[in-house]
């Protein structure tokens, strides 16, 4: 099988990780790629928002299947396009992405399929704004209804910084989403979706805040770990039977069918389980620790998938290890990215036993030298045991590799591997 991944960072590392791990797959090829990826696929340069450039590249190379990793391509229409050339895609149609391009669209599908989530208020004016964040009070939850890169939320109790954040989207053209505080930690279940028959992945959790004990701003996540010791017997069968499926179904209702991955963001609170958003697409860094965890090989189950057979296939393996990620970020991250930083020892810290690192922001110089090309630079990701032994190896790891002025959490996974229910998920979620 021939299959061609769109997309550049650490997310698509580890799908393209998975691939070349399936023995089904013959060649592997990556628009636009990283540099570690390019150890594993062939990689194109290609502008990877244009549906017509994705579409003439896959017929290019021969693709059997294409998986479209980030979510700025889908809600751009790529899928589309490749799908009108007769090439299975993996990914939603630019009309079913909307459940991640519009948190608006969002919460009207979860509204008409009686999916349970927090109470929306959709804002569109300074007037509209100031009676939203009155009726629900502190804390505030305020969204940018785009696509913002993980940074579209804040979550604050002072009155002050949720009007700034409200005014600046609407000032930039954009529509305001005020939503309900949600309690309780949050958990990221991925859900395989085909149109009509949904396969769920292992839960994750993330961690959005940039700095130790969820200080500092929101990124677009700084570490996750797999399984979720903490969470209630039954958990995944609940999310597919009340979120996942009604969500699908109501989808192909709308003549929208969704192919591709629902990612369930999730509140654990006090009244049950609740949908902090929706997104289109595998999420980062959740995806790094379920998919070294994923024994079924990947190729097969995204094909299905693309092709509507997912109700053929048993139900996906798993290994019983536990998988801890953590991101190294570039100087700065997340107000700023510094660039241009030599990268050292990765492959001393893929030595350690259990160890794989995944690249994000990263480039090659013109010496050859491997530097940082962004704000989340590197995924280092441990497999153990235990959690407990997970994070061991994941930081002993990260210890090996250097970046000047980096920085990372020293927390991910600490409280779940010591038994304690986590607290550090922050509601509101990654926008």
């Amino acid at each position: 099988m021939k299959i061609l991944l769109v997309g550049n960072g650490a997310r698509e590392h580890a799908l393209a990780r998975a691939l070349h791990l399936d023995p089904a797959v013959t060649e592997l090829h990556a628009a636009n790629g990283n540099p570690g990826i390019g150890r594993l696929a062939t990689l194109h340069t290609v502008d990877q928002n244009d549906g017509i450039a994705v579409a003439a590249l896959a017929a290019n190379v021969k693709a059997d299947l294409v998986v479209v990793g980030p979510e700025a391509p889908l809600v751009a229409g790529v899928a589309d396009a490749v799908r009108e050339i007769g090439i299975p895609v993996f990914g939603p149609s630019a009309e079913a992405a909307l459940l991640e391009g519009s948190k608006a669209f969002a919460k009207e599908v979860m509204e008409a399929a009686q999916v349970p989530t927090a109470a929306p208020r959709v804002c569109r004016d300074a007037a509209t704004l100031a009676a939203a964040l009155a009726e629900f009070g502190a804390p505030y939850v305020v969204k940018d209804d785009g696509l913002a890169a993980g940074k579209g939320v804040v979550v604050t109790n002072d009155l002050t910084e949720a009007t700034a954040h409200g005014a600046a989207i609407l000032d930039a053209g954009g529509t305001v989403v005020i939503e309900e505080f949600l309690d309780g930690p949050e958990v990221s279940l991925f859900c395989i979706c085909d149109g009509r028959t949904v396969k769920p992945l292992q839960p994750a959790q993330d961690f959005k805040r940039a700095y130790d004990g969820d200080a500092g701003l929101n990124t677009g996540g700084m570490g996750a770990y797999t399984p979720l010791p903490w969470a209630p017997e039954g958990l995944v069968d609940e999310v597919v039977r009340t979120v996942a499926q009604p969500t699908v179904d109501e989808m192909g209702r709308r003549g929208t069918p969704f192919v591709g991955v629902l990612y369930c963001g999730l509140a654990m609170t006090s009244r049950g389980v609740r949908v902090v958003e929706f997104n289109a697409r595998f999420g980062d860094p959740e995806t790094q620790s379920v998919l070294s965890r994923l024994e079924t090989p990947l190729a097969g189950v995204l094909l299905a998938a693309a092709e509507g057979r997912l109700h053929e296939l048993p139900d996906l393996e798993w290994s019983d290890d536990a998988s801890v990620t953590v991101v190294l970020a570039s100087h700065g991250y997340p107000e700023s990215a510094r660039s241009g930083d030599v990268i050292t020892g990765t492959d001393e810290a893929e030595a350690v036993e259990g160890a794989h690192v995944l690249h994000a922001g990263t480039a090659l110089n013109d010496a050859g030298e491997l530097v940082s090309a962004g704000g989340r630079v590197l995924s280092v990701v441990g497999r153990g045991a235990t959690l407990a032994a997970a994070r061991e190896v994941a930081y002993e790891a990260l210890g090996r590799i250097g970046l000047e002025g980096s920085h990372h959490r020293s927390d991910i996974a600490l409280a779940a591997s010591e038994g304690r229910t986590p607290t550090g998920a922050i509601p509101g979620g990654a926008a």
